[in-house]
């Protein structure tokens, strides 16, 4: 008979070895879970600061807006630890401190800068004086006046009109004589004048009036179309954009040339921005419908001489190195890795196509404070104090600097070494001991401090010439235009249609620089462009047209048509 016999039971060794792995298998998972949950958390973040920035993007204004007031108040004593540390500047106002209205000083003080104005709130009416330059229209309010009354004044008020302007019809005469030869009598007629688009229904004037129309105020030609359609007049849109490609690549090829080979040559800093623009494929041979594709529009802003544009169907490094070759200078541009080029050493570019000369230009990068601002703007719109930090101390770079505007170039060099450059490096500093402790983290904080220490030598560099800006902004102002207009004509036809459109941009966008009305000034151009001496086309440019057009006579000017006579050069 068998029997059976209790099995052994685990000593409290066994036990508490079993217990302890238990307990360590716990541990691990629980540590994975709070691994796994920090993760999430993180993310969880990172979507919530992503949605609140396209909120913000969607629903709020675009522009960097932060509240001043409020910021100051978050770091007082950071700022008066800047204070100390970049010395006191002369003239300026503790903004915290002193609420004395800047427009009721518009002296100096001391030595230092004039203060800014501050701007007045329109209230809405305006004054009759301010209708002076207009044209004027009297209307008598005739009434009867009763038996024995006298006259004895008037009372005059104002109201605005608007008199409809529209084409005109030019009758061009030409006279038409007989001559006595020895064969007989020969008829002869005057010859036709010299004109920009021969054989072109459209005068100066109309010429001019379609391309501001398009490339100023983002006016599309079909709806040009139907303008003059009101006005009685039957001018189709395929004739106008044939007509705008004519005049584009005319001017492209003699002033806007000109200009361009001057701000090579001399200019100090060319600013410098791109965008997209839309081109309409060519037709296929079944007629199927395509996309269009991409092209890009770059824009220059050569110191305030001149500003034009340059149409590339690729945005990549030898396309802005072909743009640029021969420049010496500085050039202000976003981070964008195709500008890396023209930084780089001659002996290491790429070499040259076939045909073309080798760069070998030496240019230096500024930065732009305001792209760098812009990525801690989207971290701090996630309430980040960190961020916000970083926005009062750049904010402090644009005051002190703006407080300089209109000085001469020595002195904004003298009072930024003496008082930005301090800050600056402290920025940096501070900026490297934060981006060590959120490197390893993915978010937008991270990315605004890789950027900015990345950028740190070209925004550095305004320090280095009072001439130099701390933003890019005049040139994506620049670009405006273009971006108006893109909304409302959306397309071009083709590379050389982009490439003619890029050319009236840049006539356009010199002339405001130069306080011209671009209508005129084209008007003007586009009558004396044919009897122009080549080698003279920079004369024509907006930044000389002024005193070009002061040497013109007049009354030849003005007619649309006709002989013109050429002033001789000016005196260097």
């Amino acid at each position: 008979m068998l029997s059976l016999t209790p099995e052994t039971e685990p000593s409290a060794d066994e036990r508490i070895a079993a217990l302890e792995a238990a307990l360590a298998a716990t541990t691990a998972e629980r540590d994975k879970l709070a691994d796994e949950r920090a993760k999430l958390r993180a993310a969880y973040e990172r979507v919530l600061e992503e949605l609140t920035l396209l909120h913000r993007r969607l629903f709020v204004a675009k522009a960097e807006r932060v509240d001043t007031k409020q910021i100051e108040l978050e770091f007082m004593l950071k700022k008066a630890e800047l204070d100390q540390l970049a010395g006191a500047v002369p003239g300026e106002a503790d903004h915290g401190e002193d609420e004395t209205d800047p427009s009721e000083d518009e002296g100096t003080d001391g030595d230092g800068p004039k203060r800014r104005k501050k701007s007045k709130k329109s209230s809405g009416r305006r004054s009759p004086e301010s209708l002076d330059h207009l044209p004027e229209t009297r209307v008598v309010v005739a009434s009867d006046l009763p038996e024995g009354a006298t006259v004895i004044g008037e009372e005059t008020s104002t109201k605005l009109g608007w008199l409809r302007g529209g084409p005109v019809k030019l009758v061009v005469v030409r006279t038409k004589y007989k001559v006595e030869t020895d064969a007989g009598p020969l008829l002869e007629t005057a010859p036709k004048p010299p004109e920009l688009l021969e054989r072109s229904l459209a005068a100066p004037s109309l010429l001019a009036h379609i391309a501001v129309d398009k490339f100023a105020d983002g006016l599309p030609l079909y709806r040009q179309e139907e303008r003059f359609d009101r006005v009685g007049l039957e001018l189709d849109r395929g004739t106008m954009s044939r007509w705008l490609e004519d005049l584009g690549a005319t001017c492209g090829a003699t002033v806007v040339e000109s200009m361009r080979k001057d701000a090579l040559e001399h200019a100090f800093c060319i600013a410098t921005d791109a965008s997209g623009l839309a081109v309409q494929p060519m037709p296929t041979a079944d007629k199927k419908r395509q996309a269009c594709r991409k092209g890009h529009l770059f824009v220059f802003v050569a110191d305030k001489d001149h500003v034009f544009f340059e149409y590339t169907p690729k945005e990549t490094s030898r396309a802005v190195s072909r743009m640029f070759r021969g420049f010496s200078g500085y050039v202000q541009a976003d981070a964008k890795s195709v500008y890396d080029v023209l930084f780089t050493p001659p002996d290491e570019r790429p070499p040259p196509e076939d045909g073309e000369e080798k760069d070998l230009g030496e240019r230096r990068e500024v930065g732009c404070w305001s792209h760098a601002r812009r990525k801690f703007w989207e971290a701090a719109i996630a309430k980040d104090v960190i961020a916000r930090e970083a926005l009062f101390r750049i904010a402090r770079f644009f005051d002190k600097d703006a407080s300089w505007r209109g000085e001469a170039p020595a002195t904004i060099k003298a009072r930024r070494d003496q008082h930005l450059r301090p800050e600056m490096d402290a920025f940096f500093a501070w900026a490297n001991a934060e981006y060590a402790k959120v490197q390893d983290q993915r978010g937008s904080l991270r990315s605004a401090f890789g950027y900015a220490l990345r950028q740190k030598g070209a925004l550095m560099r305004v320090c280095d010439d009072g001439r130099l800006h701390l933003d890019n902004n005049r040139s994506e102002r620049a670009l405006r235009p273009l971006a108006v207009g893109r909304k409302n004509w959306l397309f071009v036809g083709s590379d050389d249609h982009a490439s003619s459109a890029a050319n009236l941009l840049s006539l356009i966008a010199s002339a405001r620089l130069h306080k011209l009305d671009p209508e005129l000034y084209l008007r003007d151009l586009i009558r004396v462009l044919p009897h122009w001496p080549k080698s003279r086309y920079l004369e024509l440019s907006p930044k000389h047209w002024a005193h070009t057009r002061s040497r013109l006579d007049t009354a030849q000017l003005d007619a649309e048509l006709g002989p013109l006579q050429v002033p001789e050069p000016p005196q260097q």
